[in-house]
């Protein structure tokens, strides 16, 4: 295994740990820990929309990693708005969402970058000449 086996293969960890991260914590968040009405609120679906590209990035598949890193701007955005909106324990728990959501951008991001880079440098060697001595 190469050493960008490895970082591909630690991004693509980190990325399905992000949104498996982001799903624990949405549920929690919106049933037990800080839900918006007593009992629990249902934006707890909030969290549908990350199961979806869970099964894509689980088989590696490029094009999930690709629109998952624009997905994950609005739940960016909706941890950093509740994040100056609410009162603790709120606030920290988007906090905490604001924080997986940038880890999930850089590892989708790094993930297509290197698959690309690895795919560029495994066709230039293959269509290079071969050199052979007498």
């Amino acid at each position: 295994m190469t050493p960008q086996d490895n970082q591909v293969n630690l991004t693509r960890l980190l990325a399905v740990g992000s949104v498996v991260g982001l799903i624990v914590l949405g549920l929690a968040w919106e049933l037990v820990l800080a839900p918006v009405k007593p009992g629990g609120s249902l934006l707890a679906l909030k969290v549908l929309p990350l199961c979806i590209p869970l099964a894509g990035l689980l088989k590696n598949r490029m094009y999930t990693y690709r629109w998952v890193s624009l997905l994950v701007w609005i739940y960016f955005t909706e941890g950093a708005v509740r994040a100056w909106s609410d009162r603790p324990p709120g606030n920290y728990l988007a906090m905490l969402e604001v924080l997986l959501c940038l880890v999930l951008f850089v590892a989708c991001s790094l993930h297509v970058r290197l698959r690309f880079s690895n795919a560029r440098s495994a066709a230039a060697a293959v269509d290079s000449p071969q050199t052979q001595s007498p």
